[in-house]
């Protein structure tokens, strides 16, 4: 397995369906299959209505223009933010809608045995909608002093995934490798910052992907006047329930 791999913008050419909406599949074949990520686009006006799934989490990631999801609970704004949306599995129909052109990912989950273990016992109620401005900020040692960090999921609240989102400007994240933990990294904003995994270094921009198999050390860091800001999207990559370990103990 490499020790990443990156979706250009220009890798990310889709066609327009009769509905103004397009999708293409993120980095197809970099996993083992258990997540499908898939940037789409919207075209100002127009709605779409995703495929629903009984077995597999949905969640969305709303990078770039404004609209509004819509479901048979509520109707929930994505204005000036980064926003975020968790659908119910097949049990609420929804749908997103575009007032401008938008961007944003879709990540397709399986569920495993153990999942649906923990989510019987608790979990997040769905479906579930979030600004960025509504999440927890926190602070952590592996990023800088004026690098700001956002909790939008955590661990076993919905399956083997959590996710959150960094900001700053002139720094970032600098990481020790998590051995049980793949990472996808969502760029936003105006971002232009370098990623460099197990000592190899790419330039990142807003609008692309990147994956991170579990293991290497890495780093997302802008220079001085630039800025890093991304969705992290991590899936643990133990598939029974007692998978929140200690690197020593891998």
């Amino acid at each position: 397995m490499s020790k990443f791999y990156i979706a250009r913008k220009e890798d990310m050419v889709c066609s327009y369906n009769e509905d103004g909406f397009g999708c293409v599949e993120l980095l197809a074949d970099s996993h083992d299959g258990s997540v499908h990520n898939y940037k789409c686009y919207l075209k100002a006006g127009s709605k779409v209505a995703p495929k629903m799934y009984a077995d597999k989490i949905v969640l969305f990631f709303f990078g770039k223009g404004k609209g509004y999801v819509t479901d048979q609970t509520d109707a929930y704004p994505i204005e000036e933010e980064v926003s975020f949306y968790f659908p119910d599995f097949d049990k609420n129909v929804y749908e997103i809608h575009a007032i401008e052109d938008m961007e944003f990912v879709m990540a397709v989950v399986d569920m495993y045995p153990c999942d649906w273990e923990d989510f019987k016992e608790s979990h997040l109620r769905l479906p579930y909608f979030r600004p960025l401005s509504k999440c927890v900020k926190y602070d952590q040692d592996c990023k800088g002093p004026h690098t700001t960090s956002w909790h939008v999921l955590n661990s076993k609240q919905l399956g083997h995934v959590i996710l959150g989102v960094v900001r700053a400007n002139g720094e970032g994240t600098i990481e020790k490798g998590h051995p049980s933990v793949h990472q996808w990294n969502y760029c936003l904003g105006d971002s232009d910052f370098d990623m460099t995994v197990d000592g190899e270094t790419v330039h990142h921009v807003a609008g692309e992907w990147s994956f991170i198999p579990a293991g290497p050390d890495h780093s997302l860091v802008a220079q001085p006047g630039k800025e890093v800001f991304y969705v992290w999207f991590e899936q643990f990559t133990r598939k029974d329930r007692d998978f929140i370990v200690k690197p020593d103990a891998e």
